[in-house]
């Protein structure tokens, strides 16, 4: 079978099969065709399709992206095969999967003022963090379920906390982190439903900081966060209601509407983490023993939760914003400071703290990065440049740029594997879905 290009009338060919470890009806036949090599993505992606659509005549067209020996082909075939030094001369293995960018945007979500922090990590709901001081849970874009109310300035960081064994509970915990120098835990009933927002106060209020609380982040068992803060240091909190683990320092009391009284626990960290010299303005706890810290003093540090000491001390030359791990084997450090770009460290590789990957896309501070939970090579980060970028490890181009804000992004994660959620100075939460991750 033989195939023109678009471009050049006398382009060379190559041979090539496509493969696809994609499900019938994606399959194309496995034998090899004659195609230009001037061809891109697009004019590959036109082939897969026309090849599709001989098979099945209700196939409705699809961009795909292609891999060649594990690498994601961002340029013409003949620019690829050049640069890599691969033969044309035999039979090319080209792997196609579908392309990782957004199908469709969600109508906004909007908030009073900026959106400042937001956690995708529960398929049920989304949480976010606004300037107005208040936390907000949403159901799906437009529905705010509930509202914290407590914290007397920004919020700027918010984690779900996901305790062992109650994962199908409907009965959910959340810790929120604010420039009020506060940490606050809340527990809300996800399932309750109402055709008004339900106003929330926290459980319990964690107030050992000495300046604002920049990033709080939940150990994986629920029974601890953490939090990192303008004073320099991270405490460690525990979560129970109860004084079981002797934190208990004092039982707040207020008046309620009817009469009734509320009480709020106020606790007491259990431990601080101290060896960075600025801000703290990130923190990661992806295992129960670890936990991963950033700070404006230009270092990322790895710490031992029970020694309380630092165990990877890495200096990056630059103001860290954000921070997460992941990747192969959970083990990649992923950031984004005060200059446009995204790097990638692999720790575990011994006598050098150069980054592996360093993606250069964004033109402005970048202000949020997170690992995708299930895909080794995908991330996505957030800038002050107003975009959001879904990345791929095996290629150094951006998978897919989103425009959608119309001012600073200042929050990005991933959520239900297939959307990625995002918040900026815009005061909009924004859901951009239907995104294919292989």
């Amino acid at each position: 079978m033989d195939f023109d290009g678009d471009g050049e009338e006398f382009s060379r060919r190559v041979q090539v099969r496509f493969i696809t470890k994609l499900q019938p009806p994606f399959k194309v036949p496995s034998t090899s065709i004659a195609i230009p090599s001037n061809l891109t993505r697009m004019g590959l992606s036109a082939i897969v399709n026309s090849l599709l659509l001989a098979g099945n005549a209700d196939w409705k067209a699809e961009p795909f992206d292609f891999l060649i020996n594990g690498e994601l082909v961002r340029m013409s075939l003949e620019e690829f095969l050049l640069a890599k030094g691969i033969s044309a001369e035999k039979i090319l293995e080209i792997e196609y999967v579908k392309a990782v960018a957004p199908r469709r945007e969600e109508d906004p979500s909007l908030h009073d003022d900026w959106v400042s922090a937001v956690d995708g990590s529960n398929p049920g709901f989304i949480l976010t963090g606004c300037y107005d001081g208040l936390g907000r849970i949403w159901k799906s874009a437009g529905l705010c379920s509930h509202v914290l109310e407590g914290h007397d300035a920004a919020v700027t960081s918010v984690s779900i906390i996901k305790p062992k064994g109650l994962e199908g509970s409907t009965d959910i915990r959340v810790a929120t982190a604010s420039k009020d120098k506060t940490v606050r835990l809340w527990k809300v009933d996800v399932e309750g439903y109402s055709d008004h927002s339900t106003k929330v106060r926290a459980y319990k209020i964690l107030p050992g900081h000495s300046a604002s609380v920049q990033s709080v982040a939940a150990q994986p068992s629920g029974d601890m966060v953490c939090s990192g803060s303008w004073d320099c240091q991270i405490n460690l909190w525990q979560t129970n209601e109860l004084d079981k683990g002797g934190d208990l320092v004092s039982i707040k009391k207020r008046k309620k509407g009817n009469g009734d009284e509320e009480t709020q626990l106020q606790g007491e960290s259990v431990s601080t983490l101290v060896g960075h010299t600025q801000c703290v303005s990130s923190v990661v706890w992806p295992h129960n023993d670890t936990i991963y810290s950033a700070s404006w003093d230009h270092s990322i540090r790895r710490w031992d939760v029970e020694m309380g000491k630092d165990s990877l001390n890495m200096f990056c030359g630059k103001v860290i914003n954000c921070l997460d791990v992941g990747g192969e084997s959970s083990s990649l450090i992923a950031a984004g400071g005060s200059d446009p770009i995204l790097r990638i460290w692999d720790p575990r590789k011994p006598g050098s703290l150069a980054p592996i990957f360093q993606f250069s896309s964004h033109t402005s501070w970048i202000s949020a990065c997170k690992w995708h939970d299930k895909s080794w090579f995908h991330l996505v980060s957030a800038s002050y440049d107003g975009k959001v970028m879904l990345w791929d490890l095996r290629t150094a181009w951006p998978l897919a740029v989103i425009e959608s804000h119309k001012d600073k992004v200042l929050c990005a994660d991933w959520w239900r594997g297939d959307s990625v959620v995002s918040g900026g100075a815009d005061s909009k939460l924004l859901i951009s879905s239907d995104i294919s991750v292989q």
